[in-house]
């Protein structure tokens, strides 16, 4: 309860406790109230809110009411990101102000949230680094881990992006050591660890470590099995297909992933996906004849 907030329209409105009180509680019952939080029944509180001319709703923690557009927002944007809607991800961030959010686990999904719909919209890579050093630096939070692995991977991503391997895989190294281990424990979660697998199966791809890779895709399949998660199939399946064709598998083995991923594409609509997967196999079915 905002009792400060209900002091300060008080004294805006220019009522001593007595004079707020009069006719509907004892100045007692008010003074208990604003002094020891000891909040009269709801009919009294609603009548001394009418006086002050402010709702009920206002005495009510402002953050709650924030948050919940703002997380709204914020599970649309993940999910987009999920489906690589990039653009409809950023519309959505750039709708929330920073300086709206007051819980400090909202702040660091917010900046996680920014850094990889940023790093995918090609924006300038040392504002993205930065988003994700922000992340780094926070001490205050509590329950980080998920959003530092994350900014791991993010500044990972970077790097390979700037064709820095090894400083690219230092940071994917700090990322595979500890996200096996790390425990899901709503959606969410299941979400971002799939992100974080799936975007270390793709690096290690990038560098020719098909067999790491192989295995991260793999254990992203069987995430997404046990937790009856299906965004990321048809992105793995896709990914294994990729890496099928670079260690030249047989054309029933390149074409089986790749009729798997689209199923899996079909179901979340991902339009980007099925795009790629006709072209894949247009190109497959032309080199082996």
């Amino acid at each position: 309860m905002n009792i400060d907030r209900f002091i300060e329209a008080r004294k805006r409105m220019g009522f001593s406790q007595s004079e707020l009180a009069e006719n509907i509680c004892t100045q007692a019952t008010l003074s208990r109230f604003e002094n020891q939080g000891q909040i009269p029944t709801l009919k009294i509180l609603m009548k001394l809110c009418t006086r002050l001319n402010i709702s009920l709703g206002e005495l009510f923690p402002k953050v709650e009411v924030e948050n919940s557009e703002i997380t709204k927002k914020m599970n649309q944007a993940e999910f987009l990101l999920i489906t690589s809607e990039y653009e409809q991800a950023e519309q959505l961030m750039t709708a929330i102000k920073l300086s709206d959010i007051e819980e400090a686990n909202t702040w660091l999904r917010y900046h996680y949230l920014n850094g990889f719909i940023m790093f995918f919209r090609q924006r300038p890579l040392i504002d993205v680094m930065f988003v994700f050093d922000q992340i780094l630096l926070e001490k205050e939070a509590a329950n980080t881990e998920i959003f530092r692995l994350l900014a791991y991977t993010g500044i990972g991503m970077i790097y390979s992006r700037e064709n820095e391997d090894e400083k690219a895989e230092f940071y994917f190294n700090k990322v595979i050591e500890q996200i096996y281990h790390y425990p899901t424990k709503n959606t969410e979660d299941t979400w971002r660890v799939l992100h974080i697998v799936f975007q270390c199966g793709v690096f290690y791809a990038h560098i020719k470590e098909l067999a790491i890779s192989n295995a991260l895709l793999t254990y992203a399949v069987t995430i997404c099995s046990d937790n009856h998660v299906t965004y990321y199939l048809a992105r793995a399946a896709l990914q294994l297909a990729k890496n099928a064709i670079t260690t030249n598998e047989p054309e029933e083995t390149i074409l089986e992933l790749i009729y798997d991923a689209r199923a899996y594409s079909k179901i979340n609509r991902n339009q980007i996906a099925l795009k790629e997967l006709a072209q894949m196999e247009e190109e497959v079915k032309c080199t082996k004849e």
